[in-house]
């Protein structure tokens, strides 16, 4: 059900989404880039990517970079896909985060930024990403950060009037759920900016198991 509200609502406002957001579009996903450090030779899958602009950042540096992007709003895609369009290695596809159309271990970079309080289940699609990702690939998640005021604020606020909005979380919260899924955390950083919004960003390896043998 909350997917069906969320691709309604993105549906709807897919041609201003880049105008009204702008101010926070550029500088979360800047320094996304910039912290991610992603090798050009990387094969990148971007989860809830929106109107693409992500990926045209990474182009912007990368032309040749090889780029799967996918979200449930057909209409930001449409948006995303035009952005894209004369990338051929570049893929737009219809797809939600607990049911990703991909075979296992598939990527050696995965992106997630601003998406993560929109998840029904948080532990759920962290399971799936780390089942397409590498072994030795890393994710990298964007969200709204729940230690500041401001996101504590909005956090209640939007649990009244966004009905799609399932919430955001403390940097201690959000670390317990990427070890929960068998990731080890790397690196992470938090940061505020304009009155509004605290930031935070992870990043997270699989961890490897040894595989023990079935007893017939």
């Amino acid at each position: 059900m909350s997917e069906t509200l969320i691709r309604q609502q993105y549906d709807q406002i897919a041609d201003l989404y880049d105008r009204r957001w702008n101010t926070y579009i550029t500088k979360t996903l800047s320094v996304l880039k910039n912290w991610a450090d992603i090798a050009p030779e990387a094969t990148v899958l971007d989860v809830g990517c929106g109107t693409g602009e992500f990926e045209q950042l990474l182009l912007t540096e990368n032309p040749q970079q090889i780029i799967t992007a996918v979200d449930i709003s057909p209409a930001m895609l449409l948006v995303a896909k035009q952005k894209c369009r004369t990338y051929s290695h570049v893929s737009f596809q219809n797809a939600s985060v607990s049911n990703l159309p991909f075979l296992n271990n598939s990527f050696d970079v995965i992106i997630s930024a601003s998406a993560f309080h929109y998840f029904d289940d948080p532990h759920g699609a962290l399971l799936e990403i780390r089942r397409v990702l590498k072994p030795e690939g890393k994710l990298l998640i964007l969200d709204w950060c729940k230690d500041y005021l401001s996101c504590q604020i909005c956090d209640f606020i939007l649990k009244f009037v966004d009905p799609a909005y399932k919430g955001c979380y403390t940097q201690k919260q959000f670390h317990s759920l990427l070890t929960s899924a068998q990731f080890n955390i790397e690196r992470t950083t938090k940061f505020h900016f304009s009155l509004v919004w605290g930031i935070m960003i992870a990043e997270a390896k699989p961890q490897n198991y040894v595989t023990q043998p079935i007893t017939p």
